[in-house]
């Protein structure tokens, strides 16, 4: 079996100073659409360097997401990546992610699951300053075609959504060009951006990453339910139902109850196609 869990879970964690600045928030922002209307107060907190405030999904690329690329090479795992998926994402915060900074990353397989036909990689990644602690961040990754070993099939965290109207649904246009601007803060799979390589995968066009619908949905809730207060997200967490096409509409329903906010996203245009599921944000 490619996947050796003992061997990949014991392994010794990865390190590597990360560094960003204000140019590297700004455009990972641009490219969740952030901007529109461009003088707009609110979204001058995301695009005016001398105002900017740090949207804390911002950590799934900051120091170009390393925790992924380091623990699909770690001890133990040898798979074929195309049959790797990116499952789920969350984010821990320890404190806000500072405009600019240095940091190090930590990266190690934090679990290996057996869900019979995949495995299911936990690569987590934690980022330190020197002040200490700023974010863990768990990818949740499939590999397809590597469980089947009678190991633990891992926590079941499906959420069922309230049996009460939204508290509030707002929906958020992608623009056509939104995957080539949002892959320059460092996801360059050509999935993203070259149509003979996404016919390859099976898609009449470039689909947009998992990642802009994450931090998009993320922006979302904090200028609707949050009051634009980035600092206020204590932790964030979703799985990837489905996929977007650049120029679709996403829909984002929000259920607010005392410190949290939980989430359905779908692509309007395909008859709200789930897009994002067991999605929850925590909140002070």
């Amino acid at each position: 079996m490619p996947i050796d869990p003992a061997k990949a879970v014991a392994a010794e964690p990865r390190s590597a100073e990360i560094s960003w600045d204000h140019k590297d928030v700004q455009l990972y922002h641009l490219g969740l659409g952030a901007g529109s209307p461009a003088t707009d107060p609110d979204e001058l907190r995301y695009t005016l360097e001398s105002r900017l405030h740090v949207l804390p999904s911002f950590a799934t690329v900051a120091g170009a997401g390393m925790g992924v690329v380091g623990g699909l090479s770690a001890p133990g795992i040898d798979i074929d990546l195309a049959a790797v998926l990116h499952g789920g994402q969350s984010i821990t915060l320890h404190r806000p992610v500072p405009a600019g900074g240095r940091a190090v990353s930590t990266s190690r397989v934090a679990a290996v699951y057996d869900k019979g036909k995949a495995a299911v990689l936990v690569l987590r990644s934690e980022a330190s300053d020197a002040e200490g602690p700023l974010w863990t961040s768990d990818a949740q990754i499939f590999v397809r075609g590597e469980g089947g070993w009678g190991g633990d099939r891992g926590p079941s965290e499906r959420l069922a959504l309230p049996d009460r109207e939204p508290d509030k649904t707002v929906e958020r246009p992608v623009r056509e060009d939104q995957a080539l601007l949002y892959r320059l803060s460092g996801d360059w799979n050509p999935l993203h951006a070259d149509p003979e390589f996404a016919a390859l995968a099976g898609f009449d066009r470039p689909i947009l990453h998992g990642l802009c619908t994450y931090g998009m949905t993320l922006k979302a809730v904090v200028d609707t339910v949050l009051g634009g207060d980035v600092a206020r997200v204590r932790s964030y967490r979703t799985r990837f139902a489905g996929i977007v096409f650049p120029g679709e509409t996403l829909r984002i329903r929000m259920w607010a109850d005392e410190g949290r906010v939980q989430m359905a996203v779908t692509a309007v245009e395909r008859d709200d196609a789930p897009v994002l599921a067991d999605t929850l944000v925590e909140h002070s």
